[in-house]
């Protein structure tokens, strides 16, 4: 059975004078993805976004989110999606619950209805002993929340976050990335992250589009990129061994493939041409060496990024 398409742009292009922000964006993102929209400043990630929720028109192409066509039905794409751009902007003289509230009624739900979704809502992301506090006393981390409430409130279909850990810390960061991943999974809600964390976006996205330039450079699951990336690249593998001498090394050395072997306390880091994880242990054993474990140091998405990055600025 084919997934459901929630999002798709076919040819999607927006030129401004002489400077063409995307240019002919063809994606599709399927329901319950979490999709990492990666790609430095003036990538062409935020026109894309915008032209995604209708609020600028492209200069040629498509953009379908849940059906719905971006450009001539721009209302009922608003109504399945929700967006919380990086900066998140509340009334900030006014409580959370207010605010959320008056977002509530502005989606249509009754104030009943929208009461009890707010209470439960604050106590998934944490607010509900905050509720009653002023937006203005809240800090980055707390208005990153706020708006993660708002969004299991409205209940889109869609959501697209802009940046969403910018300026939290390390703590508040891991605490975000979790609630972002079980509104996904509890909800089955698609989700769209635009963000220059690497590191983050590897922990939660299962799929990922690299944009440069205007262009999406390439697209897909996440491992699947970073095997690849591997395949044509260099594999480190982390050999512990009972006792570590000269001459394994040396042996180590002389395996066919293996480009280079360095010792980083008890463990020895083999730098190689493909996983010769067989072979590296065979020599081991051979050489009368006792072997304790060995692992394939993961591929980071950071290499993945830089790899397709670099040959998109040629």
């Amino acid at each position: 059975m084919s997934s459901e398409i929630v999002v798709q742009t076919n040819g999607l292009t927006k030129v401004y004078g002489d400077n063409t922000a995307v240019n002919k964006l063809t994606l599709r993102i399927d329901s319950g993805d979490i999709f990492g929209f990666l790609g430095p400043n003036g990538a062409g990630k935020t026109t894309t976004i915008l032209m995604l929720l209708g609020l600028t028109e492209p200069t040629s192409g498509t953009a379908r989110v849940c059906g719905f066509d971006s450009t001539k039905e721009p209302l009922k794409v608003k109504r399945v999606t929700g967006y919380i751009p990086e900066r998140i902007g509340f009334y900030e003289e006014l409580t959370a619950q207010y605010n959320l509230m008056y977002a509530a009624r502005l989606n249509g739900l009754t104030d009943k209805a929208a009461v009890e979704k707010i209470d439960k809502a604050l106590k998934t992301v944490g607010l509900a002993d905050r509720a009653e506090s002023k937006v203005a006393t809240y800090s980055r981390g707390m208005k990153q929340r706020l708006a993660l409430a708002d969004i299991l409130v409205k209940m889109p279909k869609v959501a697209i976050l802009d940046e969403p850990t910018s300026g939290i810390d390390p703590k508040g960061i891991t605490e975000i990335l979790a609630l972002i991943k079980t509104i996904a999974k509890e909800h089955g809600m698609s989700i769209i992250i635009s963000s220059h964390q690497l590191p983050q976006v590897q922990k939660i996205c299962n799929r990922v589009g690299i944009m440069s330039k205007g262009e999406l450079v390439v697209e897909g699951p996440v491992e699947k990129l970073m095997k690849d990336t591997a395949s044509r690249g260099r594999f480190i593998v982390e050999v512990q061994l009972g006792q570590i001498t000269p001459e394994l090394i040396k042996t180590l050395k002389q395996v066919n493939g293996v480009i280079e072997v360095e010792r980083s306390g008890d463990v020895l880091i083999v730098t190689c041409t493909e996983d010769l994880r067989p072979k590296i242990a065979k020599a081991i054993v051979d050489a009368g060496g006792s072997l304790i474990q060995m692992k394939v140091q993961s591929q980071a998405l950071e290499d993945v990024y830089m790899k397709y990055f670099s040959e998109g600025t040629k």
